[in-house]
């Protein structure tokens, strides 16, 4: 179909799907996938989820390594209205969030129509598990905005057919109104790098744009290699993203060949065969009675609660967790609450509640941790005995899971919140923390300093980096440029004065 006439065809409605009563969890190799809706739905939609991780891996020449269970993603299918209500913006479809031990995605399980011009729940995950991938596979790559909501949007139209062969190179058609709206960003300044500020059609004019340079650049033989030469140059040549677009020539003779490009009757793609995506088998369970009534609580306390939404959180978890005092799941979900609410000494007797129905529950230990160290910091405690027991709590989680980043994050802030030097265990601790989640970029601020105290300045500046292009890393992007301005003003410093020739 012609790819404009294709666009076009927008108008078609979100399809709808039917309410169910049980909330399922289905897990893969790289993904735990919660929803309220049949076994054969959810099985379907994990296994189409991990035969993409294993495409992209292929396709992108990434190798499959072993995952802990904390390294998985984790995808809450929620309703359309929900995924607004938690992003707080109408206008966003589904989201995802890189946290260490944690990362989850929000997508709209009622948006689940499979034709190709309507925007579905598979497309809105893809594009999410995109941006994970791409954190996760490429961490010390900057990848300025256009690129990387191109890229992510490039990977989201991906397609499985009757025979379950995976299709990439469709074109998003639900962002027709970025592609044909006569492109209300000019070519400059989406390769200008950050998004910045940008209104509703600027930000998608930048998707599907950002898509259309991906997709142009990677197949049109004229340009090979150009995209490449693009992030070489501002990763490892430290050049702005306006300096780096110099590898592109001409820009305006380049908008003119997107242009061309938007009306050819056909766009090239690429397949992978359905023998080469062979998955284990996915294990799908429905919740627990208490663990299913506690799912409200747990999606919103996982896509974030600030200090307005938090007691509101809390106070539906305690009318919940009363009646399931002794299901791990629930008195974890309240454990979580309650510390986001600030009411430490409840969080601490809920994560305590968790352990004697499940001594193994490595999350459980985590917020039990965190509650003693917030009421000890609370009670101004500095006795020995009580940060020994905090540690022996943080020990027994690292010991349950090593692969777990979140243990260890913990041991080396139980010295740096307390403003000690964290012995160099804590600090290997955190290293090895950030290489099981290089997708968060909290931990990788947090690495960074952590380096350049220690005299690395060189390694946390390319760490840094990432982060001042990352459209999702917010003022962490801010927090990152001005700790590079701090290396590169020592770096000038330390230079020696020259010599004048005699």
């Amino acid at each position: 179909m012609h790819l404009v006439r294709a666009l076009a065809l927008l108008l078609i409605g979100f399809g709808t799907a039917p309410a169910h009563a049980d909330w399922r969890v289905a897990e893969t190799n790289h993904f735990v996938v919660y929803a309220n809706t049949s076994e054969s739905v959810l099985r379907r939609y994990a296994e189409r989820l991990e035969k993409f991780d294993k495409a992209l891996r292929l396709v992108r020449g990434v190798a499959e390594t072993p995952v802990s269970k904390a390294g998985r993603v984790t995808v809450y299918f929620v309703s359309q209205d929900r995924v607004a209500s938690l992003a707080g913006s109408a206008d966003i479809a589904g989201f995802y969030e890189a946290r260490a031990g944690g990362s989850v995605a929000f997508v709209p399980g009622d948006a689940a129509n499979d034709g190709p011009l309507s925007l579905n729940a598979q497309q809105v995950l893809q594009h999410e598990y995109a941006h994970h991938f791409m954190f996760s596979s490429w961490p010390g790559t900057a990848f300025p905005t256009w690129f990387s909501e191109g890229w992510a949007e490039f990977h989201a139209t991906a397609t499985f057919d009757r025979e379950g062969t995976l299709r990439f190179g469709d074109a998003p058609a639900y962002r027709a109104y970025g592609l044909l709206t006569g492109d209300p960003l000019p070519i400059q300044q989406i390769l200008a790098g950050a998004a910045g500020k940008l209104r509703p059609e600027q930000r998608e004019a930048l998707y599907g744009r950002g898509w259309a340079l991906v997709h142009y650049l990677s197949f049109e033989p004229s340009r090979a290699g150009q995209l490449d030469a693009y992030l070489k140059a501002i990763t490892i040549e430290r050049k702005s993203p306006e300096a780096a677009a110099a590898v592109f020539g001409d820009l305006g003779a380049l908008h003119r060949e997107l242009e061309r490009f938007l009306v050819k009757p056909k766009i090239a793609g690429f397949r992978v065969r359905t023998d080469l995506l062979a998955i284990p088998p996915v294990t799908v369970r429905t919740l627990s009675p208490g663990q299913a009534a506690m799912m409200p609580v747990i999606v919103r306390s996982r896509s974030g609660v600030n200090g307005k939404t938090a007691p509101g959180v809390y106070a539906d978890a305690v009318k919940i967790a009363a009646g399931y005092p002794d299901d791990p799941a629930v008195q974890r979900a309240l454990a979580e609450a309650a510390y986001d609410a600030k009411d430490y000494p409840a969080a601490r007797a809920a994560a305590d509640r968790a352990l004697v129905a499940d001594p193994q529950f490595v999350e459980a230990l985590c917020y039990r941790a965190m509650a003693l160290m917030a009421i000890a910091q609370a009670a101004k405690d500095e006795k020995p005995e009580t940060w020994a027991e905090i540690r022996r709590t943080i020990s027994r989680a690292n010991r349950l899971d090593t692969e777990d980043p979140r243990p260890l994050i913990l041991y080396f802030q139980s010295y740096a919140e307390r403003g000690q030097m964290p012995p160099k265990m804590a600090r290997d601790g955190l290293g090895h923390a950030y290489q099981l989640a290089p997708e968060d970029r909290g931990l990788r601020l947090q690495v960074a300093a952590m380096l350049i105290a220690d005299g690395e300045p060189e390694i946390a500046r390319s760490m840094l980096l990432a982060l001042t292009y990352d459209p999702h890393a917010s003022g962490l992007g801010e927090a990152a440029s001005k700790l590079i301005d701090t290396i590169d003003a020592k770096k000038i410093n330390a230079q020696p004065t020259p010599v004048p020739a005699k």
